[in-house]
């Protein structure tokens, strides 16, 4: 574990927790109390060995109780408070403790969840959705499973040292040093054992985000497992990553379960001491049966607690590494922000203006450079270019899921820089290639970012995307749940769907990003023939990939290694007989 304060997973976890802290004190007091009282029995009864051996001059007679009844009844009375009183605050600190689990369990999740949605797909394609799955579920389980028990544990065994120590140095400070001894050596031992599982349980995690990994991507490909053949070929994989994890762990098992067998030990020595020393006194009258019975009793209270100390620390190691990987992932970087200015999508023309824009990718080439060009509002643009040319890359940029380096994107004038990115994607309907439906009906996904619109809405705009008719022949219509990404549809059905939403949306923006690419002709016939109605009155961005889609655009440009090569009409492109003439030679057979 890492002695830097500011590093200190506890401290990360204290700092992310804030709005728990007063959970976290009563649960922490509850337990204190609870400890104190579950310590007051061997007091007890060394008190009542004290009355019957010495009767009217026990110590409970200095308080002016004479009668070994009346001695007895009180201290039976003292005896059902502190019971009464141990069980309460027992019931209390499970309660706040449990409770503190899951409400720091549903906190840290959906604090993580929320600044992931912030980060930019620079991380996203530099990372895996295992490993996030892995974070936001095994290692958020790892710590609510330890603020369940393990927390109280420890506090209660840091109680137990302090009071019975402090007791055992006023009662027999002699006789204290030989239970004290052990002490030291378990804690030092305990820091010893704590530093060298901390890199084990940090690379259990690693391996436990590789295996999540590994069936997250395997699930989401399962056709195309299917199709090579190659469910042998990844069930190796799969075990490969398995017994990977299995080896770390095992290390980390092997080096924790070692720990408890040396404790005894140690325990064993203090214990031996005090009962062969404590009786030597007894029997020549230098310590009086009524102490001796209350040290042989609270030593086992002092020492025997700490066997379990390896399994506690066992815990909060595992945790600990856990809360480290939460908390990286919430302290990752937001890249890209936000400006200030507020717009409103009916307040925007949607003219876009594109002057001197340069980017490129990561340790990638140049992708697009110096591209200027200007989209009058309520038009259509098309966007041509070989694959890697640079065409979604400036989708992208005007979404601002990437930042460019130079130039600048401005709609009705305003940098996209100043908008607020929230009030920006307002403003824009996206519809790619690669269409995403969520597990959910035909209706939640037409919804899908216009929650409040009602039935006869939706329906509108599935007629204004040709989708009305497919989806009245399904089985239960727009209740029909289209299975995770819209498994149940065919590809045609899941972009009309897409189209509707973007309808719905009703942005003054439209952007479709290959929208036909991967449909049969009747398919892209119907699209064309939404895309009348669905640009009116608003600003469209057509990227290509069959160039009969654009071909009534009111201006197409040709993108060709990151540079604007072309740009004119459709009619005006033929007759240059460049690049884009080529192209439509290609798509028409000629």
């Amino acid at each position: 574990m890492s002695f830097d304060l500011k590093q200190n997973p506890i401290t990360r976890l204290y700092i992310n927790l804030s709005k728990e802290r007063n959970l976290l004190f009563f649960a922490s007091l509850s337990s204190v109390i609870n400890k104190i009282l579950d310590l007051a029995p061997p007091v007890i009864i060394g008190i009542a060995v004290d009355i019957v051996v010495k009767k009217e001059n026990s110590w409970l007679s200095n308080y002016g109780i004479q009668e070994v009844s009346s001695q007895l009844i009180i201290l039976a009375i003292i005896s059902i408070l502190i019971w009464t009183g141990e069980s309460f605050f027992e019931y209390l600190y499970s309660f706040l403790w449990r409770n503190l689990a899951q409400i720091s369990q549903h906190e840290l999740r959906i604090k993580a969840y929320a600044h992931i949605q912030e980060l930019d797909m620079q991380f996203f394609e530099n990372d895996n959705t295992g490993r996030l799955l892995s974070i936001l579920n095994d290692d958020i389980n790892q710590l609510e499973r330890f603020l369940d028990h393990g927390a109280n544990q420890l506090i209660q065994l840091l109680i137990t040292v302090l009071i019975i120590g402090g007791t055992m140095l006023v009662v027999a400070p002699k006789i204290a040093l030989f239970a004290f001894f052990p002490i030291p050596l378990i804690f030092i031992g305990s820091l010893k054992f704590q530093k060298k599982l901390a890199p084990r349980y940090k690379d259990v995690r690693t391996k436990a985000g590789h295996i999540a990994s590994r069936l997250n991507n395997n699930l989401n490909g399962i056709l195309t497992i299917k199709s090579f053949t190659t469910e042998d070929w990844e069930l190796a994989r799969l075990n490969k990553e398995s017994l990977s994890y299995q080896r770390s762990n095992k290390q980390a098992i092997k080096l924790s379960s070692a720990f408890i067998p040396l404790i005894r030990f140690a325990i064993l020595f203090a214990f031996v001491a005090i009962l062969l020393i404590g009786g030597f006194q007894v029997t020549q009258n230098v310590m009086n049966v009524g102490t001796y019975s209350f040290l042989v009793f609270i030593t086992q209270r002092l020492l025997w607690p700490l066997t379990t100390l390896g399994q506690v620390l066992d815990e909060f190691q595992r945790s600990m590494a856990s809360v480290n990987r939460v908390i990286d992932l919430i302290d990752t970087p937001i890249t890209i922000q936000g400006g200030q200015r507020v717009i409103y999508p009916g307040s925007i023309k949607g003219e876009i203006n594109f002057k001197d824009i340069s980017f490129n990718y990561p340790q990638r080439q140049s992708t697009l450079k110096n591209i200027s060009f200007v989209i009058p509002e309520n038009t259509t643009l098309g966007i041509v270019g070989l694959t890697g040319s640079g065409k979604s890359t400036l989708i992208k940029l005007l979404l601002r899921i990437y930042d460019f380096e130079e130039g600048s994107i401005t709609i009705d004038n305003i940098p996209i820089k100043d908008i607020k990115l929230k009030d920006l994607r307002k403003c824009i309907s996206l519809v790619s290639q690669d269409t995403y439906l969520f597990h959910g009906s035909v209706e939640e996904n037409i919804a899908y970012g216009s929650q409040k619109a009602n039935s006869d809405d939706i329906c509108k705009a599935a007629k204004i995307a040709e989708a009305h008719k497919f989806i009245e022949q399904l089985p239960n219509g727009y209740k029909t749940i289209v299975g995770d990404r819209g498994q149940r549809l065919s590809g045609g059905q899941r972009q009309r769907i897409a189209l509707a939403r973007a309808v719905l949306k009703n942005a003054p923006i439209l952007i479709l990003d290959e929208a036909t690419a991967s449909v049969d002709n009747e398919t892209e016939y119907l699209i064309q023939k939404s895309l009348t109605k669905i640009t009116k009155q608003r600003t469209t961005i057509v990227i290509a990939h069959r160039l009969s889609t654009i071909r009534s655009a009111d201006n197409i440009i040709v993108i060709n290694k990151g540079l604007i090569v072309e740009s004119g009409t459709h009619q005006e492109l033929l007759n240059r007989e460049g690049i884009y003439s080529e192209l439509w030679n290609v798509q028409i057979g000629d």
